[in-house]
This record gives structure tokens, sequence and C-alpha cells, in this order.
């Protein structure tokens, strides 16, 4: 169950931050952000699901895009596995999204967040398996994990950590370091506490951790995309980001 943490400027002129944290299985096969298809998305950098080629987080720099998608709890969906009769794989809607498609409605996969950035706007589609629902983000600091926007009711770690990113709000250049530091603090909690977002994901029934965290900054026309992969899944060592883009 993966986290993002975005900061919404006043202005569309302004650049948009965001904070993404992957969860997934350690044994499915990834590779971090890098121009991994060239010849169907030249110019798109991304972080790439080897078994299914498609992107969890995807960024268009010349474009001033960024896309990342987050699995949805609790919905409602056929049921069947990925291949090519069942389901197909979220990250393809990655790929699409940040080329600027239209996403298919209904989309054939299971449910989701997709998170799009766009300049200094940004846009949550969720698809809950029946209904395709679009929220536009409003200026600010809001939080997203496998339920909706902001939803400290039904998600801990956006209870817990969602008044303290909002502090950070409208900061100037060091809002990087102030983000991390944050998260850090995060970090302290055990990874199977259901407020953490360094997590181990495994006491509450899913084969996932945390495996790296995303930093960004989305303006127009411009992406700087910074990754931090984790020595070890589930564990924040605190070793620095390095630029992607």
């Amino acid at each position: 169950m993966c986290t993002v943490v975005i900061e919404v400027p006043e202005s569309p002129a302004g650049s948009v931050r965001l904070l993404a944290v992957r969860d997934e299985d350690p044994a499915r096969s990834w590779d971090a952000p890098g121009e991994w298809w060239p010849a169907e998305h030249p110019g798109v950098i991304g972080v790439r699901d080897r078994c299914a080629n498609g992107a969890w987080l995807a960024a268009a720099p010349d474009a001033g895009r960024l896309s990342v998608i987050l699995n949805r709890a609790g919905v409602a969906d056929p049921g069947r596995p990925q291949g090519p009769n069942g389901l197909a794989s979220r990250g393809a809607l990655v790929l699409d999204d940040v080329a600027g498609e239209v996403l298919p409605d209904p989309p054939r996969t299971a449910g989701f967040n997709l998170v799009s950035v766009d300049g200094g706007a940004a846009l949550v589609t969720s698809w809950d398996g029946e209904t395709l629902h679009r929220e536009r983000l409003g200026s600010g600091m809001h939080m997203l994990a496998h339920q909706g926007v902001d939803d400290a009711e039904h998600t801990s770690r956006i209870a817990a950590w969602l008044p303290e990113f909002r502090a950070l709000a409208g900061l100037g250049d060091d809002w990087r370091d102030a983000w991390v530091a944050l998260l850090s603090r995060t970090a302290q909690l055990p990874p199977g506490d259901d407020r953490a977002i360094i997590r181990d994901n495994t006491p509450h029934g899913y084969p996932t951790q945390s495996l790296l965290a995303c930093l960004a900054e989305v303006g127009p026309r411009a992406v700087r995309l910074d990754t931090a992969v984790l020595d070890a899944p589930a564990h924040w060592s605190g070793a620095g980001f390095e630029r992607s883009a």
C-alpha cells in the first residue's frame, strides 16, 4: 500500500511538490527510474515493473507531467488475474497518462488511485471496479494511500502525519530537506505499525514492503525527480536521494 504526499501551489504557474513511497513485493523485479520505453514512450523516465513492463511512477520532463499509481483497497473487481484474458496491468495506465492519453472508461484493471500532475495542477483518478471518479486537488498539502484523498478516518498514516506535512507547506528551496527529515521521523515507527509510511504490510495481510522513495517538483514544462532506493525492504537508513531527472 503505497503513500503519496502532494503539495499543490496556489497559482497554476507554480510547481507541484510530491513525495511518493513505493510498496511492492520484494520478490517482484523492478528497475529504478530510467528511460525504459524509448520506442513507445521516448523521453519518459520511470520506475519500471519488469514483469509487466509498466511503470509505478513516470515523468515526462519536457512536458512538465508526472504520474504515479497506488492500489486501492476494498475494491469490487471481477477477481480475474492479470494476463491476456484477465485484468490488464495498472502500470500501462501510468505510461499512457503521463503521455497525455485519455484513460479508458471503464479501465480493465484492478482498483487504483492515479495521481496525475501537469505543471502546477494535480488530479486524482480513482477506480473502484464500478465507477471512475476524478478529483482535482485544491491548493495546499494532501496525502493519499489506499483509500480516498486525505482520508484520515480510514487511513492511520494520514491521520498521524498529514498535519505534520501541512506544517511544512509553503517552504522555500529547502523544502526537500524538511520533507526528508519528516519522513525519517516517521520511520522511527516500527514498519508493521499501521501509522508507518516506510512500511512492512505483511502483518496486514499483504506481501508488500516499502522499496524506494521519490521526491519530485513538477512545473510547467519541467520536472525534477530525485530517488532513494532503500538498502533493505521496509528499512529507512536515511540514505540520500539521487537526481533521476
